[in-house]
């Protein structure tokens, strides 16, 4: 198959960890995988990954709180695949751990511009396209503080507790009319660069590998309709 008839997956936050091995697995089953993150050279790298195990896969590196971007990408991937057949959001970002009266206004900004408002960006300009797939799948990446507070995660918490909200909302809207699945996926402890950074003191090898959670993706995605 070539890259226009084969599945169409999105996967954002592709440069390392969990987007990363999502991409990587979801091109080894099958899929063309178009790759964003900030990192051009991480993301040529998953790319070269990805093209040495057979597969197939295109990059976007941009930062997806340009707003304007997701749009143009929703655009350019119209014109050349008429679709989208899954849709992971990844991307993410962690903040600064303070009390909820000592948070940074800019770094909370931050945190919501990319953890909430562009993954709504996201869904909202590739909708059009999840509609022309015969079997759409959104996949969010949550964290359990988004259901269960823990002290001084308040921004990261919230955030993430909105978007479980706004992605089941959305699922709640579009499943009984439409080809398109939600899946909202607590990866639970896994070796990236983010949990290091919350637990530094945690020995890696005591987490789960990104490869566990894409596989969990996969899965969910695989899940029989009806």
């Amino acid at each position: 198959m070539t890259d226009t008839t084969k599945p169409l997956a999105l996967v954002t936050g592709a440069s390392r960890g969990i987007g990363a091995a999502t991409a990587l697995a979801l091109a080894a089953a099958g899929h063309h995988v178009v790759l964003t993150a900030r990192d051009e050279n991480r993301l040529a790298e998953t790319e070269g990954r990805i093209h040495g195990a057979g597969g197939t896969a295109t990059i976007a590196p941009f930062d997806l709180s340009d707003y304007d971007a997701i749009d143009r990408l929703a655009a350019a991937i119209g014109a050349r695949w008429q679709r989208l057949d899954v849709l992971v959001l990844n991307a993410a970002m962690l903040g600064t751990l303070a009390p909820v009266p000592h948070l940074d206004t800019k770094e909370w900004d931050k945190v919501m511009a990319l953890n909430l408002t562009a993954n709504w960006r996201l869904i909202r300009a590739f909708d059009p396209w999840l509609r022309q797939s015969a079997a759409a799948d959104v996949v969010a990446i949550t964290s359990s503080v988004g259901a269960r507070p823990r002290a001084y995660w308040g921004a990261y918490a919230a955030s993430k507790a909105a978007l479980d909200n706004l992605v089941a909302t959305y699922g709640a809207e579009v499943s009984a009319v439409t080809p398109i699945r939600t899946h909202v996926i607590d990866p639970g402890a896994t070796r990236t660069a983010m949990r290091a950074r919350a637990f530094p003191g945690e020995d890696p090898a005591t987490v789960k590998p990104p490869e566990d959670v894409a596989a969990m993706i996969l899965a969910a995605i695989a899940t029989p309709r009806g």
